[in-house]
């Protein structure tokens, strides 16, 4: 257990029933008590723990940050975190997987049946004036085969929507023993595979150096002139511009995308002049029970590195804490193991 009272920065928006759980034992500062993103970062080094969204916790951030103990985040990538540099100086790193599964899952079902729907461009079209019955006639989804490209908790819950709908699902997750599956849906050995076989793919993997630029043009011709890529776990994962490519090409039939390489996008970014694309602006995880959810967990792993425990998601070994509460605090620090943070 610490001694006295913690500073917690609380770095970005948020629903504070997390962080006013934490009035016990810690003062908070928020984010608006500072007038940016570069004065709240020069001030790093006051605090005890910080909870992060998006704020970027950088190799040059920790070497200011001499009293951090934890970088809690609130949602579970973690690609905005220098995971290594925090385990160099015994920072506890860990998120809130899981517990934006369910909105997640909805957001790119969704995304799936408007571009196969093509409820966007029905949607323009009629706001401009046009009405035309005929132009949107599309194919139902029933019976078609969705596959996942990665498959954790997110992959989990779009399995059952999708296998809701009369979808047959199929998914290629390399670290994912064939046995511990969702059920009724059925592993593949290789992501050509995955793409040839699938109607549609939805995309559910960590951006991780092996996921990065992993689909690409070869996987699009796989998927065909009929088939439908949604992406709304990291956009860099998609090559972006292979990805236009084939929607200009009329080599994919469409997209629906949260993600992208670079947010936010610019104005005139080409994947808005084609048409069946439906774009949002990365808030698949964003609803209002997932977002009270993150808030409770990552004010709960600060609270468990303040008792001295580890918290259940950490992503990195710090022996700074205890792993259960009959051990001593040490001070040394390890390496890391990463986890499957799906999104």
């Amino acid at each position: 257990m610490s001694e006295g009272r913690w500073r917690v920065l609380v770095s970005e928006p948020m629903d504070d029933i997390g962080p006013e759980s934490l009035a016990d034992v810690a003062d908070l500062v928020w984010y608006d008590e500072y007038a940016d993103r570069a004065s709240m970062g020069a001030d790093i080094e006051r605090f005890d723990a910080v909870i992060v969204r998006t704020f970027e916790v950088n190799r040059a951030l920790l070497d200011r940050a001499r009293r951090l103990k934890v970088v809690a985040k609130h949602g579970a990538g973690l690609d905005n975190v220098d995971i290594e540099a925090a385990t160099e100086r015994g920072v506890v790193v860990c998120n809130t997987p899981d517990v934006n599964a369910r909105s997640v899952a909805e957001h790119a079902l969704t995304m799936m049946l408007a571009v196969r729907k093509r409820l966007g461009v029905a949607d323009a079209d009629v706001r401009s004036g046009t009405w035309d019955r005929t132009k949107y006639v599309s194919h139902e989804l029933r019976r078609d085969v969705l596959g996942l490209f990665g498959c954790g908790a997110i992959g989990r819950e779009v399995t059952a929507l999708a296998q809701g709908i009369g979808m047959e699902v199929v998914y290629y997750d390399p670290y994912l023993p064939a046995d511990e599956g969702p059920a009724g849906a059925t592993p593949i050995e290789t992501k050509a595979d995955l793409f040839e076989r699938a109607d549609a793919v939805s995309v559910h993997a960590p951006l991780t150096d092996e996921t990065r630029g992993a689909i690409s043009a070869a996987e699009f011709d796989a998927l065909g002139p009929n088939g439908i890529l949604v992406n709304t776990s990291r956009g860099p994962v998609v090559n972006e511009a292979a990805l236009v490519e084939a929607l200009e090409s009329e080599a994919l039939a469409g997209a629906g995308l949260d993600v992208f390489e670079h947010e936010p996008l610019d104005a005139d970014h080409p994947l808005f002049e084609v048409e069946n694309v439906l774009v949002s602006p990365h808030v698949a995880g964003t609803t209002v029970e997932a977002l009270r959810r993150m808030s409770r967990g990552a004010a709960r792993n600060v609270r468990a590195v303040y008792e001295g425990r580890r918290p259940e998601t950490a992503v990195n070994d710090v022996d700074a804490v205890r792993d259960d509460d009959t051990e001593e605090i040490t001070e040394d620090a390890g390496g890391y193991d990463s986890s499957d943070a799906d999104r």
